[in-house]
């Protein structure tokens, strides 16, 4: 009896997987290649960012929880029609707040979660006693991320609408003109994270 050659990968995938026009190697080449591109595929995005879809420059403060306290940040400076994250990695609570002011035409994006904050770059822990420890105290609006691993606020100006394509694609979120009386529009939940 002839001596057969041991089983490779090649061979069995040769003589099993010859399927349509495409040869064992082909797919084997096909193999390969997809398992590299999935090595080295960046995982999807998971931050909380802000849009400001006004024709003016906003100055964006943002108030959370982590595992320490209250927080408060401040200040990120945005152009008009521009996008930025103000904080990387998954969302670890379902509740964010925010506070803008439009520094072109004046106005506020503001709300009733009053919070600590300051006229010049902030980060305070804890939101009691901000006039005692030297801080002005500020409503912030509550953003509800329904406990999504990412979120996107979308700021508009009070005749403007919502864009048809978001400056940030395919990502949730909320739509606030400069009141702070409105509420946010919801985006349902599709992921979700414990409430903090």
């Amino acid at each position: 009896m002839p001596e057969q050659d041991p089983p490779t990968t090649v061979n069995w995938l040769r003589s099993h997987l010859h399927l349509g026009f495409f040869s064992a190697a082909t797919w084997l080449r096909c193999a390969i290649a997809l398992g590299i591109w999935i090595a080295f595929a960046e995982p999807a995005a998971a931050d909380f960012r802000l849009c400001n879809n006004t024709s003016g420059r906003v100055g964006i403060a943002i108030g959370y929880k982590d595992n320490d306290g209250w927080v408060t940040e401040g200040w990120w400076n945005l152009p008009s029609r521009s996008c930025e994250t103000l904080l990387r990695g998954n969302l670890v609570a379902r509740f964010y707040y925010i506070y803008a002011i439009d520094y072109d035409r004046g106005g506020e994006w503001s709300g009733q979660a009053f919070m600590c904050s300051r006229d010049k770059e902030f980060t305070i822990r804890g939101t009691e006693d901000c006039l005692a420890r030297g801080y002005d105290r500020t409503g912030f609006f509550e953003v509800d991320t329904h406990e999504q691993r990412s979120w996107t606020v979308q700021l508009t100006e009070t005749n403007e609408q919502v864009p048809a394509s978001p400056l940030q694609p395919n990502a949730p979120m909320v739509t606030m003109p400069p009141s702070g009386t409105r509420s946010p529009i919801p985006i349902p939940p599709t992921t979700g994270n414990p409430r903090r």
